[in-house]
């Protein structure tokens, strides 16, 4: 999500704005360091994509298997979307070979 700009103060607004007219090779990022230690970083802690809820029928061994491999049977439907989520990305990228 995009900040409108013209909600900041006047002088911070020329600032954005001159930097934005800058090359990208021109931006001092001098006192910003690359940050090289990830240990500490959380995956999804800014965006998480929106979720429906349905109701889905599916076979009752499908159901018990992933229930099987969950931690104390919790989590088995994330493990489901995420099964689903790599059969979408692989028939994608199946599609745009052939």
């Amino acid at each position: 999500m995009k900040k409108d700009v013209t909600d900041l103060p006047s002088d911070v607004q020329a600032q954005v704005r001159a930097l934005e007219a800058l090359p990208d090779d021109q931006i001092d990022t001098t006192d910003a360091p690359e940050i090289i230690d990830w240990l500490d970083a959380r995956r999804g802690a800014f965006y998480r994509p929106v979720k429906q809820q349905i109701t889905l029928r599916l076979d009752a061994d499908i159901i018990a298997w992933f229930k099987a491999r969950a931690r104390g049977g919790r989590g088995y439907q994330t493990d489901i979307n995420g099964a689903l989520r790599e059969h979408v990305q692989r028939a994608a990228r199946f599609k745009k070979q052939g």
